[in-house]
């Protein structure tokens, strides 16, 4: 009987470490986990009790600081022109056959329409879908 109770604890703070995501509850399910093994065994309750916490505390000491460290590192800054896809942008000169320019994150571009039979006039916003080498290629929305 003992081990189905550690059982449905472990999923139990399996199921809350879902909601907080801080992995506190993930170490201590962890600690259920190894006691609902222990107590296959037919150890006493107080020997399951210990197990819990022995197990629970190591996995907080020692392996909750390495997840921590190793799920919420930063993401890289990405300062390419390949960043700016997706950006919004102001056509400061129509965008013809032949270019136009547009203002995108606070500098000016050379821009192109991605249909070149199309032009966008001055004024109008548009959105960069690719950047060619100097020249964003803008769509109108």
């Amino acid at each position: 009987m003992g081990t189905v109770i550690w059982l449905i604890g472990t999923l139990v703070l399996a199921g809350l470490e879902l909601a907080a995501g801080e992995f506190t509850f993930l170490m201590l399910a962890g600690g259920a986990l190894v006691t609902t093994g222990a107590s296959l065994f037919g150890i006493p309750l107080w020997a399951e009790i210990v197990i819990f916490g022995l197990a629970s505390g190591a996995l907080i000491l020692f392996l909750r600081p390495w997840l921590h460290r190793r799920f919420r590192k930063p993401a890289a800054l990405d300062t390419s022109p390949k960043a700016l896809v997706g950006a919004k942008a102001e056509v400061l000169e129509d965008i013809t056959r032949t270019g136009g320019q547009v203002r995108l994150d606070g500098s000016i571009w050379s821009a192109r329409a991605i249909d070149p039979a199309f032009i966008i006039p001055a004024g109008e916003h548009v959105t960069v879908a690719d950047i060619d080498g100097p020249t964003a290629v803008v769509w109108k929305e």
